[in-house]
């Protein structure tokens, strides 16, 4: 048995409850489904900036009325502190994950990124200190390492940030580490790279890459490739990142006030990822026939991401269960089930 099945058979047996924000959103709800599918009780607290309704009703389809039964929503703002101070009370662990992502997004508009991803930060932060939460997991980011060149990522090495993005969440960093220092209060920061998977939002102007190529090429349209599609990411399944904040708020000591990079410890072209996007349609008995159309580079993006995932394998035992074509070929059948309508 793996250390992941023993924490979620040790977690099923002793429930906790468990604070997520950002919960309608696509990590969120698939942190949502799985905790209560392991009958944990669940506050979630969401804005629907860019969560959905249609995540918490699909989580909903997911699980029994009981499991159903043990969440409680909360609509509200993390820029609130009364908000988050009402969520975190009798909560035993918080997931952190709502924030603005996008790099493009934060160069349009660093001042909404900086309200969200700091103020709100540092609201959510303080109230689960005030409420003697035991851990406090967020999501902490890859584009943290910047312009630093040397590859694979680890996660004492970092440089200078090439957007408003990177410069919130490292200071997300910074709080967390201020907060152990100042107020003895545990954390942990999950530095993500290109996670992908079902209910991630293929709409929009800042849609991640996969759910939008994938969308694209169901409806027939053209795929765009910014650059010469040599560009690479450490791609992440969704499972393998809610097995990272599963370990890490039931982290021992020795565990705690780190910073992990979530990821494979991989490296995938955005031309391999076409293929592999086009290979696992086939498969589900879509055929997509044009070829992508290269466009200018994206400002404010690194040529190349890949993650050193050996500090959490050692410290979490944390052991990716998807690399980039398992997790394609898994995450297919909801996308092409709910990308169609």
């Amino acid at each position: 048995m793996t250390h992941y099945n023993e924490i979620k058979a040790m977690l099923s047996a002793s429930p906790k409850t468990w604070l997520i924000t950002g919960v309608a959103g696509f990590i969120g709800s698939n942190l949502l489904e799985t905790l209560l599918l392991l009958n944990q009780k669940v506050v979630g607290l969401d804005n629907f900036a860019t969560g959905h309704h249609h995540n918490l009703d699909e989580v909903k389809s997911l699980v029994s009325d009981e499991n159903w039964a043990n969440f409680s929503f909360i609509s509200g703002d993390i820029r609130d502190f009364e908000t988050c101070e009402n969520a975190t009370q009798n909560v035993d662990y918080v997931l952190h994950q709502a924030a603005l992502g996008s790099v493009p997004r934060s160069i349009a508009d660093p001042i909404l990124t900086n309200s969200s991803n700091i103020t709100g930060f540092l609201n959510m932060l303080t109230a689960a200190k005030n409420a003697k939460v035991k851990n406090f997991v967020y999501a902490a980011s890859s584009s943290t390492y910047g312009d630093h060149p040397a590859l694979p990522k680890v996660e004492e090495t970092i440089g200078n940030p090439l957007s408003p993005y990177a410069v919130t969440k490292y200071v997300n960093e910074l709080y967390a580490a201020v907060f152990k220092r100042t107020y003895d209060f545990n954390s942990i920061g999950l530095r993500y790279f290109n996670v992908f998977g079902q209910r991630q939002d293929p709409n929009g102007a800042y849609a991640a890459v996969i759910p939008k190529w994938t969308a694209a090429m169901i409806g027939d349209e053209e795929v765009i490739i910014n650059g010469d599609g040599e560009t690479s990411r450490d791609f992440c399944f969704i499972e393998n990142t809610v097995q990272a904040n599963i370990l890490s708020a039931t982290a021992e000591e020795q565990g705690l006030n780190q910073i992990y990079n979530v990821a494979v410890g991989d490296r995938t072209s955005l031309n391999e990822l076409f293929s592999n996007i086009s290979l696992a349609l086939a498969g589900n008995q879509i055929n997509y026939k044009k070829s992508p159309v290269y466009e200018d580079f994206r400002i404010g993006d690194v040529r190349h991401s890949q993650a050193d995932i050996t500090k959490i394998k050692n410290l979490l035992h944390y052991e990716p269960e998807f690399d980039i074509k398992s997790g394609i070929l898994k995450a297919m059948p909801w996308y092409t089930t709910f990308l169609k309508t």
